[in-house]
């Protein structure tokens, strides 16, 4: 509606109420009117072309009045009692008749003290004082001589036949709104696979990469060039050529992080960190970020000594896009982003008294405000934190749930967690995996690696100077299309440091006799946990040669890596019998994490063990179907086989942990745990080594001491160890020394565990292991006796 015909209409409406017509008789003045009725003769009167009623919400209307009611609030005239209601029976008072009027008023809210001018402004509901003081401030609502509004009086049939003449005498159907349709692109979990190469095989891959990813991209600037691109962390760490820029050709100042340079290229408009980011440090974080051409945000991550932010918590970006009528606009994007607090116990040997976190939730709580008030159009959370569940307080790590519901966010990327959205999380209430949407909110989850792009397309209207998102949906897009060509741009921003890291992957370390792969790791003892807990046992030996501790019994903990985990049955390790290169240490040990060791009793380590064995799932021996052993929510990296302990694990018996979390205090998995051949003494103090990461989460929470004096950090990578124990030792024998293994299953049941197709090639002869077939998802069924 022109805002001149709305204005006189709405004048109209409102000096009628003001004053009674002339010669209004009291009965007629008595006969009030519904909402039904009113709305009918509104439309009736408008002569206009009525639809059949069905695009409706509500569910109170009856068929005859639904077209006048549909066409009423196609006009934007009205809205419902509820989402689902329209109360057509009830009358039609004062303050409604302004609100509707207000409604359409291109005005910015007014000060809600206008009001005060009134005797009876207690009386308007608080849903309503917003409206009517946008009223008041344009000079529509002026109220009687006795200086009150009467907003519970109704509205009479003569005063809404006199207000629809007028009105109809006016009005003018409104022309089409003015509408952005704003792209908001994500991708999230890169992990420094940025060439569309798998460093591991030393092979180029079509499932990974962003320069994979960046042909999706320009495929999406070009349907929508009114597009935003987003990265939500986990950027710089995760294959051999971070590593690479991280440890063998350390970044330099004045150099370009390859990952930055990638980005840079792309023109992304922003990013925030994810919790890898902070491996290396602060001082090499700032070195990457510091020739980042983009914005990078963060809310929830604080300086221990000034109490004070440590980046930028959120930035408003002006936006230049084309409206539908080919109108250039300028929307203001607020983006914000946070990372997991956890951080600090992952990665606590860089951030112990640097840095203090705060809650996720309650940092976007903060900062949304801060963003409205600054005339974000659109806010955009970066939300590196998987979505998790719809429990709030169960943790602090997977919050993204807990966000959606945050009043305010017009689009969420989140990730953190590797999985898909829409895709994964098909059991979280309030999700519309069609429309992708969680709470309402349009959400994505681009799985890592580069495998997806995250795309939410939101749809904006113009309502007097301020826009209004009205709609939202998200989607994923996969980049296993036939034909994909990997993208230019990005293979040339980063050829000096790809070339660089395959010399660096070549380079022979020594010689295996015998094979290394993850096929079984879950369910036996692994030679590709084995050589890890070989070589840190081996560096912690030196470490304590001369010490207190040099005689204390060492427990070394190592968990498959890759294992088929989050339903990728390509994500295994298999290496041969023979040379060794750097490039096999990293696909034996994945993360780029640090050495670090907890000193526990024997108690403690039965119950490190315990925890570990939450992974499985509980076997019904009453059942003679097939059971997966795996319970399907479980990381195989959660799953530590403790080497220097003989033990046996209990499946029939229920789980302990779930998650790191006591939940059955009086369960029992392991069993008969023995030390140097004899029954393990509760008592016996041990150290176990592990990494930053295992003891900086559940396993180290529940054991560490609260001054963290059984703690001990080593400023050294994991899988460095490995290179040095292979290097000094020349050729190893990874075989496992089969430490652990299940209590035998209960007759007729069928245990079942999935792995890679390729793993019934190394099945020995006799084993307890059985191929059964293919699965849909692309593992081979495995039968475990």
């Amino acid at each position: 509606m022109h805002k001149n015909i709305l204005t006189k209409f709405i004048m109209a409406m409102l000096i009628f109420f003001a004053v009674l017509p002339y010669g209004l008789s009291a009965d007629a003045a008595s006969t009030d009117v519904t909402r039904g009725d009113y709305v009918k003769a509104l439309v009736e009167g408008l002569h206009t072309e009525l639809g059949d009623g069905s695009k409706l919400t509500f569910t109170d209307v009856p068929k005859d009045l639904a077209p006048y009611v549909e066409k009423a609030v196609d006009l934007k005239l009205i809205k419902g009692t509820t989402a689902t209601t329209f109360s057509p029976n009830d009358k039609v008072t004062r303050q409604q008749a302004f609100v509707i009027s207000s409604r359409g008023l291109a005005t910015t809210k007014a000060p809600l003290s206008v009001l005060d001018q009134f005797k009876d402004a207690k009386q308007i509901a608080d849903t309503h004082k917003q409206d009517l003081a946008n009223a008041v401030a344009a000079n529509l609502l002026q109220g009687f001589a006795d200086e009150t509004i009467r907003p519970d009086e109704y509205v009479t049939a003569v005063q809404m036949k006199s207000i629809i003449e007028r009105f109809v005498a006016e009005y003018q159907v409104p022309t089409s709104a003015t509408t952005v349709d704003l792209q908001i692109l994500g991708t999230t979990d890169i992990h420094t696979n940025l060439a569309n190469y798998n460093y591991y095989l030393d092979a180029p891959s079509s499932t990974l990469g962003l320069a994979n990813t960046a042909t999706l991209i320009e495929q999406a600037r070009t349907a929508n060039p009114n597009t935003l691109l987003f990265d939500n962390g986990d950027l710089i760490q995760g294959t051999p050529l971070g590593s690479y820029k991280a440890l063998e050709s350390a970044l330099k100042p004045g150099e370009v992080h390859p990952a930055i340079a990638a980005l840079n290229a792309l023109k992304y408009d922003g990013g925030t960190l994810g919790n890898h980011e902070f491996n290396y440090g602060l001082a090499f974080l700032d070195e990457v970020l510091n020739d980042a051409k983009y914005p990078v945000v963060n809310a929830n991550t604080y300086d221990a000594k000034t109490k004070e932010r440590m980046f930028t918590p959120y930035v408003i970006i002006d936006k230049e896009v084309v409206d539908n009528t080919g109108k250039k606009q300028i929307l203001k994007v607020g983006v914000t982003g946070i990372v997991p607090p956890k951080i600090v116990e992952w990665d606590a040997i860089h951030l112990t008294g640097k840095v203090e976190m705060q809650d996720p939730v309650e940092a976007v709580k903060e900062v949304v405000p801060e963003m409205q008030k600054a005339g974000a159009d659109v806010i955009v959370v970066l939300a590196h934190s998987g979505i998790g569940t719809a429990k709030a307080g169960v943790d602090t790590e997977n919050v993204s749930y807990q966000i959606s519901e945050i009043d305010g966010i017009d689009a969420l990327i989140t990730g953190h967690s590797h999985l898909t959205f829409p895709g994964d999380y098909k059991d979280l209430p309030n999700t519309d995996q069609a429309k992708g949407t969680i709470n309402g909110v349009p959400t994505v989850m681009a799985g890592s690696y580069g495998s997806h792009l995250g795309v939410i397309d939101l749809t904006l209207e113009q309502k007097g100077s301020e826009w209004t998102v009205v709609d939202g949906k998200g989607e994923i897009r996969s980049i296993k299309q036939e034909g994909l060509k990997p993208s230019d741009t990005v293979l040339n921003a980063i050829k000096e440091a790809h070339e660089g890291t395959l010399t660096y992957i070549r380079r022979p370390v020594g010689e295996t006799t015998a094979p290394i792969h993850s096929y079984f790791s879950m369910v036996q003892d692994d030679p590709s946990i084995q050589i890890v807990t070989q070589a840190q046992k081996w560096f912690i030996e030196n470490e304590l040669k001369g010490t207190a501790d040099e005689k204390t019994p060492i427990l070394s903990a190592g968990a498959p890596f890759k294992a088929g985990s989050r339903n990728n049955p390509a994500d295994f390790t298999n290496i041969p019998v023979g040379p060794l290169a750097i490039k096999n240490m990293a696909d034996i040990y994945v993360y780029d994490n640090t050495v670090s060791t907890i000193k526990v009793t024997g108690a403690q380590a039965v119950e490190w063990l315990e925890m570990a064995a939450g992974i499985f799932a509980t076997i019904d021996p009453a059942k003679t179907e097939e059971q997966n052993i795996i319970d399907p929510e479980a990381r195989s990296y959660n799953f530590d086989v403790l080497d220097g302990l003989t033990y046996q694990i209990d499946v029939t018996s229920p789980a302990k942990y779930d998650g790191g979390k006591l939940v059955n205090e009086k369960a029992n998995r392991i069993k008969n745990v023995q030390y140097n051949g004899k029954p393990i003494d509760l008592k016996q103090e041990f150290i176990i080594v592990s990494n930053n990461y295992r003891v900086g989460g559940s396993y180290g929470a529940t054991f560490k001491k609260a001054d963290g004096s059984n703690v001990t950090n080593y400023a050294y990578e994991n899988r460095q160890a490995i290179v040095d124990y292979i290097l000094a030792t020349k050729t190893i024998n990874p075989a496992a020394d089969n430490n652990w293994s299940f209590v035998p299953f209960p007759a007729n049941t069928k245990v079942i565990y999935n792995s890679a197709k390729d793993a019934q090639k190394v099945i020995p002869a006799g084993s307890k292991i059985e191929y059964l077939g293919d699965t849909e998802g692309g593992f081979g069924k495995y039968l475990i006796k």
